[in-house]
């Protein structure tokens, strides 16, 4: 079974966000699982500064926008720590920037970002026919990559190699589609005939993720719920009449974590290693975690929060609800960047209850896994959540998560009160309807179970116990992909 996987990111070459963790690991996975395994993605210049050796190679690709030629020279180098091959696409034109698909230290984006992509999509299948590869599976991962399954059929598909490809295209978060003006379906070089409300159009204009849906054979999203959340108008963005259109050949699989990676037993960043038959090291982690983070070493609760600082991951129902928490015994440490006046609020807050607040409005991997190991708590109340990773590395550490119940957060996390903890499953503390109040009460229930130190370690233990692996989600996508080929 060979399949070439598709990421507009990857680590440890370029991350902005989630994705990236998932195409660095799960491909690697797939490998062990006896999948014959391509990586494709840009090579971008934080890449070609990065400490990996790429290899330039041999083969050069030509592609066609706006009637120009637009050559691309393909870099090989492999996923750390194993033999998957990476084949990066560079261009200097497009990818020879700071900053992946927006200027650094903003939200603007590219005003060339339809181009690149459009690009990228036809050199992925210019690179993969010069390889000879005959791809089972074409995996295609966000709006970046939605074109490929479109040029897949409307253009390559009489090309030998092509000729039993199927798609898969796999939706990370449906509220990113690579939405840009009309005209710009005459850089794509595809028949204008595409431009309708069936296939790349979308309220007047050019939708990719939209042409990826209609396109390809299968459509994946990062969890069960989200699957059929984005069926629904409240969480579709303007797509789910597609998706229902499609709701057959529409599957949810959980993302995994890489536990050699997120290991309390042998995790390098933390302060002392435990496991779930010892967990001392875990309080040795949390004194740590404060000293760092010069709060006072008392024995309370610590509720840890990494985040992007946008009102997706519900930070305005944590504004809301925040002076009332401060009046609480607790301590409140957040990792994480985001919008400006969030930024603001939290700093200030830092200054105002330095005793209970810190705040580090950065990102760097030290301190997630300090705050994994060392607080007690780990809150993830999201407006949406397609999958979600931290709350599953919370739960590796035998950090309790408090989550919304939406998306990824409701297929891993059951609340104490669903049924009792000794059957194993019960593993945090969720609430359903998205508002401050109802936030604020799942907190003070989670806080007063706290006391009870016995049931406390109970749910720690149920969540450590519990396989979120990249190896099981690999095997369900080996699955669908022996399903796809089949023609199921």
């Amino acid at each position: 079974m060979k399949i070439v996987y598709i990421s507009p990111e990857v680590m440890p070459f370029a991350k902005t966000g989630g994705l990236a963790d998932i195409a660095g690991t799960l491909p690697k996975s797939l490998q062990k699982q006896g999948v014959d395994i391509t990586v494709i993605t840009p090579l971008y210049g934080v890449t070609k500064d990065c400490q990996y050796s790429l290899l330039k190679t041999d083969l050069q690709v030509m592609v066609t926008i706006d009637g120009k030629r637009k050559y691309g020279y393909v870099y090989k180098g492999f996923l750390p720590d194993s033999q998957v091959p990476v084949y990066f696409l560079y261009n200097e034109q497009y990818y020879a920037r700071k900053g992946l698909y927006n200027y650094p230290g903003t939200t603007r984006d590219f005003e060339d970002n339809s181009e690149r992509f459009i690009f990228f999509d036809q050199a992925v299948l210019e690179t993969i026919d010069q390889l000879s590869i005959y791809p089972d599976i074409i995996h295609c991962n966000d709006w970046q990559t939605g074109l490929i399954p479109v040029y897949l059929k409307a253009k390559y598909a009489s090309r030998k190699c092509f000729l039993n490809t199927k798609v898969i295209m796999n939706i990370h978060n449906l509220a990113y589609q690579g939405i840009f003006w009309h005209w710009d379906m005459k850089l794509t070089g595809l028949d204008w005939s595409l431009f309708n409300w069936k296939q790349l159009e979308f309220y007047g204009k050019l939708n990719f993720l939209k042409g990826g849906i209609v396109f390809s054979d299968s459509i994946t999203t990062v969890s069960k719920t989200y699957a059929q959340e984005i069926q629904t108008p409240e969480y579709g963005a303007g797509l789910d009449v597609v998706l229902k259109e499609r709701a057959k050949d529409l599957y949810g699989i959980i993302n995994g974590i890489d536990c050699t990676i997120w290991n309390p037993e042998t995790d390098k960043f933390i302060a002392a290693n435990y496991g779930i038959k010892d967990l001392t090291g875990k309080q040795i982690c949390k004194k740590d975690l404060q000293r760092k983070c010069k709060l006072p070493g008392k024995d309370v609760p610590v509720i840890g929060m990494i985040t992007r600082l946008t009102d997706q991951k519900g930070l305005d129902l944590i504004v809301d609800i925040f002076r009332d928490l401060m009046k609480i015994n607790l301590q409140f440490v957040l990792l994480g960047t985001g919008e400006r006046r969030y930024h603001e609020l939290f700093q200030d807050y830092a200054k105002r209850f330095p005793e209970k607040v810190a705040v580090k409005l950065t990102f760097d991997e030290r301190s997630a896994h300090e705050i994994e190991a060392g607080a007690d708590i780990f809150l993830m109340p999201s407006r949406f959540e397609p999958c979600g990773l931290n709350q599953l590395y919370s739960l590796r550490y035998g950090t309790v998560p408090v989550v919304r119940a939406t998306g990824g957060l409701a297929d891993t996390i059951v609340d104490v009160r669903s049924e009792p903890i000794s059957y194993g499953r019960a593993n945090g503390f969720s609430f359903k309807r998205y508002n401050s109040d109802m936030l604020f009460a799942t907190i003070v229930r989670v806080l007063d179970f706290f006391k009870n130190k016995v049931q406390w370690i109970e749910i720690m233990k149920n969540g450590m116990k519990q396989d979120w692996s990249l190896e099981r989600s690999a095997g369900e996508y080996v699955m669908l992909y022996k399903k796809s080929i089949q023609g199921g």
